[in-house]
């Protein structure tokens, strides 16, 4: 883990004479921004002034970084294909989103995968897109630079997800001079976190190997009645699979599918009875959901005892009140949980990769978990630190 401090840009791109915007320029050399934001004309003489990065959107004398703007969600791929020319070229791309819906959301997730730096600006949701794209853009080369008007919006953004924005543009013309300088002073104060960069998988759906873990049974007791859910696929699971589900998103208990011959009640090979609702449950990408979001048509990751996975269509969820039965486990000095239905024929997996049912289960057994760090975010893994009892 590498500690650096978070970026500051200064945007002095705006329709006022250059007189004006001049001063702009000068309160962010003296402060020691990280990059400047003018008209592709005005580099030279911003470069001539002392800024030690300037970004304009035309490639100009003395322009370092090339700014594109996407403003249509239709224009995604055409962005995506303008970047990768520039940077063949040997220049870095800035790309700069105005997230003011969904769809622009999802536009900046793609272009913020080829792009060196993603500055977005978010007019009514503030908080949650940024969210999401740092959960979403995690892990790739990417630096987010989140468009502020003043030093205490420039310190939610480095802050958000606790991994935070890497950075922040400030909006010098509604900012004024004075306030480019507060924000150069706090995010001298903050830094950035940078985690071990994963490579992204070619396929987030596709089907992995996942690693399951014998954890040691703590406590089995009733809790009472709850709202529990049976998710139905459209896939034949066979013995030995099931899914990953569980209270918190660190550690996933494998939940064996109804694929058991029982005296009582007919075999249900379609179907994990998985627990109650608000529990995690794990779906294609790396990702998980709340099992009361499920709807017919999702996929859900089917995972075997041992940890071979594949991607299932959900059919149905049926929801039924039912006795519940809390499950807590141990691993690594951690404690996990998850609630589940006090039935016979629900079944956790054993270390020796046998079901066994959670009316039989007592403390000291050992059962198979997938075990993960980091918080998640709308069912994306984020390397934050997060508390789930």
């Amino acid at each position: 883990m590498i500690f650096l401090r978070k970026l500051v840009w200064v945007r002095a791109d705006q329709d006022a004479p250059w007189q004006i915007r001049q001063q702009f320029v000068l309160s962010a050399v003296s402060c020691g921004a990280d990059a400047v934001i003018v008209k592709p004309s005005e580099a030279y003489e911003t470069r001539k002034l002392g800024a030690s990065a300037v970004a304009a959107s035309k490639v100009e004398l003395g322009v370092g970084v090339v700014m594109l703007s996407l403003k249509d969600p239709r224009k995604t791929n055409a962005t995506v294909k303008n970047v990768g020319g520039i940077k063949r070229g040997g220049k870095k791309v800035a790309v700069l989103v105005d997230v003011k819906n969904k769809n622009m959301e999802k536009a900046a997730v793609v272009v913020g995968k080829v792009s060196d730096f993603l500055l977005i600006s978010t007019p009514d949701w503030k908080i949650i897109p940024l969210e999401n794209l740092i959960a979403e853009l995690q892990g790739t080369r990417v630096k987010i630079l989140a468009e502020v008007k003043d030093a205490e919006e420039a310190r939610v953004a480095v802050e958000t997800l606790e991994v935070g924005a890497a950075g922040v543009v400030l909006d010098a013309k509604k900012a004024g001079p004075k306030e480019v300088k507060r924000v150069c002073d706090l995010m001298k104060t903050m830094p950035e976190i940078i985690h071990k960069a994963k490579k992204p998988a070619a396929d987030a759906g596709a089907a992995k190997k996942l690693d399951l873990v014998a954890a040691k049974v703590t406590e089995v007791r009733p809790v009472g009645s709850g709202d529990r859910a049976c998710i139905d696929t459209t896939s034949l699971m066979t013995i030995g699979e099931g899914m990953l589900v569980g209270s918190q998103a660190g550690g996933l208990f494998l939940v064996h599918s109804e694929s058991l011959a029982s005296e009582f009640v007919e075999r249900r090979p379609f179907r994990v009875n998985a627990g109650a609702v608000h529990a995690y449950v794990s779906v294609p990408g790396g990702r998980t959901r709340y099992i009361s979001e499920l709807k017919a048509g999702d996929d859900v990751l089917i995972v075997n005892a041992n940890g071979a996975t594949k991607v299932a269509v959900v059919g149905r969820v049926k929801i039924e009140r039912r006795p519940l039965m809390l499950v807590e486990a141990e691993y690594g000095g951690e404690i996990y949980k998850t609630l589940l239905q006090n039935a016979e024929t629900i079944n956790l997996v054993g270390k020796n990769k046998k079901p066994i049912s959670v009316t039989k289960l007592k403390p000291g057994d050992k059962i198979l978990l997938h075990v993960q760090k980091g918080g998640r975010h709308f069912g994306a893994k984020v390397d934050e630190m997060l508390v789930e009892r």
